[in-house]
């Protein structure tokens, strides 16, 4: 009974740990105010890079909002490098040429455990822009996207620049509640840059200089890992620019993309995500991913504990009651930027499903293989 005392009271510190985390998470959050441009058009030379495998249905609504944008046509192009789709997706680019639309061609290289890391890195290498903007083949954005975020590099001299993205157009419960675990992530990512120590970002809607990409020395040092072209590169410019890391808390530069349509492939995807955290260096970054995973497994422990030993159930209500309002409020705060508040109503349930979650993630995405664009990789 003495072990079970200590495992109870362990589990109380760390809910405590959780609590503070989380506060962390909502200080850095409000830190970050609310971005209002002035009226210039602004002046900064851009390229749009979009790495795309077989999206040959979304593509093409991808291209005519970027191509649709407030912005002054002579400052920006589009460089979509085509990673080898095997459908109809090189050919809808090419459909746009007389659009000013670039089409780039990934070579094969079956050494490569990096595609996408390569062609960013390729399609970078013929950019004309200074300020280099990535986003993906299956986005949707609104007309005001880039000028946003041109004039919030104008005005600040970021480095980097972190941008919101959103699911929309959701089918069921299942996807509402990504949606609502993903403005958990991104608000994740938005606060600890507010906090001045980036941890996450996205790179569906990710902004550098180009300068400062090859100052950093690139992807060199990353590039064996196929994930890792948004948050392994922020840790990399963080490293050397300190400050001059900026997130966008502006509706008009969200980006919208689309929830996994079942379980396998959000799995897929999560692992995908979770396997960059082997090669996080910076240590409040590691410290705080393994805080949540400890305190979530903690919650399995104390639920299998209190069905042989009730004087485990305080413990474990304690806890669960703890994780629920912590993360309400965090979310309550998000989901009201993103104009999705009636996603709360799925947090009860997203609360129990996310402890299973982010234990199994921890684990699997830190080993073995996983599916992406109809590769095995790592």
């Amino acid at each position: 009974m003495e072990i079970l005392s200590v495992i109870n009271y362990f589990s109380a510190f760390l809910a405590v740990i959780y609590v503070l985390v989380v506060c962390f998470f909502i200080i850095g959050w409000i830190r970050i105010k609310y971005y209002r441009p002035t009226t210039k058009t602004g002046n900064t030379m851009v390229s749009i890079i979009i790495a795309a495998r077989n999206e040959e249905d979304k593509i093409d609504a991808t291209i005519n909002d970027v191509l649709d944008q407030n912005y002054n046509k002579d400052l920006f192009e589009l460089l979509i490098i085509d990673d080898n789709s095997t459908d109809n997706t090189p050919s809808i680019i090419s459909s746009y040429a007389d659009k000013g639309v670039i089409l780039l061609q990934l070579k094969e290289d079956k050494l490569t455990n990096s595609y996408k890391k390569k062609a960013i890195q390729t399609a970078i290498g013929q950019a004309k822009g200074s300020l280099i903007i990535t986003t993906d083949a299956d986005c949707r954005m609104g007309p005001d996207w880039l000028k946003t975020i041109v004039n919030y590099y104008e005005e600040n001299g970021f480095k980097m620049i972190s941008s919101p993205v959103a699911y929309f157009q959701e089918k069921n419960w299942f996807e509402n509640a990504q949606s609502l675990e993903f403005s958990y992530l991104i608000g994740l990512g938005a606060s600890t840059i507010g906090n001045k120590n980036p941890s996450t970002c996205n790179g569906a809607n990710l902004a550098y200089e180009k300068k400062a990409f090859f100052e950093v020395g690139g992807f060199r040092g990353i590039d064996d890992l196929a994930s890792g072209d948004d948050e392994l590169l922020l840790h990399k410019m963080a490293a050397l620019y300190g400050n001059k890391i900026g997130f966008l808390k502006n509706r008009d530069a969200i980006v919208y993309t689309h929830a996994k349509p079942n379980l396998n492939e959000f799995i897929q995807q999560r692992r995908r995500w979770a396997s960059k955290s082997t090669r996080y260096k910076e240590k409040s970054v590691i410290i705080l991913g393994v805080s949540i995973w400890l305190f979530n497994l903690s919650i399995i422990v104390n639920a299998l504990l209190a069905i042989f030993f009730p004087e485990s159930l305080p413990f474990l209500i304690f806890q669960l009651g703890i994780k629920f309002v912590a993360e309400f409020i965090f979310l309550y705060k998000v989901t009201d930027f993103f104009k999705r508040r009636a996603l709360l109503v799925l947090l009860p349930v997203l609360t129990l499903l996310h402890i299973i979650y982010i234990v199994y993630i921890g684990i699997a995405g830190n080993s073995g293989k996983y599916n992406w664009k109809g590769r095995m990789v790592k």
